[in-house]
């Protein structure tokens, strides 16, 4: 079965570098109001271990699908009102949180994010103004109908930019599946200078060490938001607070346990056991393969 042509009309709409100049003022905006790290960090999903957006997302989507189904059923204006203002009420996390994560996002992802967001103001416009209609004694219900029209092409986009593009995925996930199982040869203990964070590979899986004194800390070298490269980045706090900052976009890993410290990556690193036998440094993945 062929894609359809929506599909390649977004294909194209990653390389509209004509939108950048737009997406690099909404990501100011964006970054000048939502500055606190912690807050981020929240709006990111670090916590839960995953992107918050599509949770949050949840209650407008739910709240007006079933506006749609209630505006059929006779006697329920109502309650159908009282969805549409509670898919209205829950649209400020949701747009929260989108906008925190899609600030983070490279250009081809910003782009079809930034029509996605789009296309959620128009959906919310015509919601608003349903409930408006609504609530001075008219129908509402064809404004309705548009909304959930727009909303739905935009979960549409979403899906595009979620999927297509990974954007909020794992980009670590496979690497438990790549690496060879058992212990391997990572490099001879003397031959990595102590403090600097060092770029190998092992089964050509691309590896961060650290030599810290008489031990070597081992992380999967692809940071889990966009792959960017952590031996690239810089080392910051010391001894079992040490992390490792991704030079792409600033999340932050500790190095004694890969977990995720910064967003705006969810998901931890992958961290590799290692010893020494005889002055070589060995590595191995619990889980691998």
């Amino acid at each position: 079965m062929r894609e359809l042509r929506v599909v390649k009309l977004l294909d194209r709409l990653e390389n509209a570098a004509g939108l950048d100049p737009l997406a690099d003022r909404v990501t100011s905006v964006v970054n000048a109001v939502i500055r606190p790290r912690s807050l981020r960090d929240l709006l990111h999903g670090v916590p839960a271990g995953h992107p918050l957006h599509p949770v949050a997302v949840m209650i407008p989507i739910g709240a007006w699908t079933s506006v749609a189904i209630l505006d059929i059923v006779p006697g329920r204006n109502r309650a159908a009102q009282t969805l549409v203002g509670a898919g209205l009420l829950g649209v400020g996390p949701a747009v929260a949180s989108g906008f925190t994560d899609w600030s983070e996002l490279h250009e081809q992802q910003k782009r079809v994010g930034l029509v996605h967001a789009a296309a959620n103001v128009v959906a919310s416009g015509f919601y608003l103004a349903s409930y408006a209609k609504r609530r001075s004694g008219g129908s509402g219900k064809l404004l309705a109908l548009a909304g959930l029209a727009v909303v739905s092409a935009s979960g549409f986009i979403g899906g595009h930019l979620s999927y297509r593009q990974a954007a909020g995925a794992n980009h670590a996930e496979d690497v438990p599946h790549l690496f060879p199982t058992g212990w391997h040869r990572l490099a001879r203990l003397d031959s990595l200078t102590d403090g600097e964070p060092t770029s190998m590979q092992v089964g050509g899986v691309p590896l961060f060490a650290l030599r810290r004194g008489e031990g070597v800390d081992v992380l999967s070298n692809v940071c889990s938001h966009l792959s960017g490269p952590l031996s690239d980045g810089d080392v910051k706090g010391s001894g079992a607070d040490a992390c490792i900052a991704c030079p792409w976009h600033g999340s932050e890993f500790s190095i004694r346990t890969g977990e995720v410290v910064h967003g705006p990556a969810t998901a931890p690193q992958p961290r590799f056991d290692t010893r020494i036998v005889d002055g070589v440094v060995e590595v191995s993945l619990p889980g691998a393969g």
